[in-house]
């Protein structure tokens, strides 16, 4: 409220000196959103780790698992062959 009734202040004092406030009360804002911005990338990218980081976790299950069951076959392989 009070920033409201010094506006209205420099309305009637002059109306340049308001002109060039509200440029100053934009570029604040204009600030603010830029920083504001800033912290959205970080924390997207901070996600885009994070995915990346599941991901690469699941590719090593993955290969886990694909070795596994190479390890398995080679074994029922050797079965096979010693039955013959």
């Amino acid at each position: 409220m009070a920033k409201k009734k010094a506006a209205k202040k420099a309305v009637k004092k002059a109306a340049k000196k308001k002109a060039t406030k509200k440029k100053a009360v934009k570029k604040k804002a204009t600030k603010k959103k830029a920083v504001k911005k800033k912290a959205v990338k970080k924390k997207k990218k901070a996600t885009k780790k994070k995915a990346a980081k599941k991901k690469t976790a699941k590719k090593k299950v993955a290969k886990k698992k694909v070795a596994k069951k190479k390890a398995a076959k080679k074994k029922t392989a050797k079965k096979k062959k010693k039955k013959k």
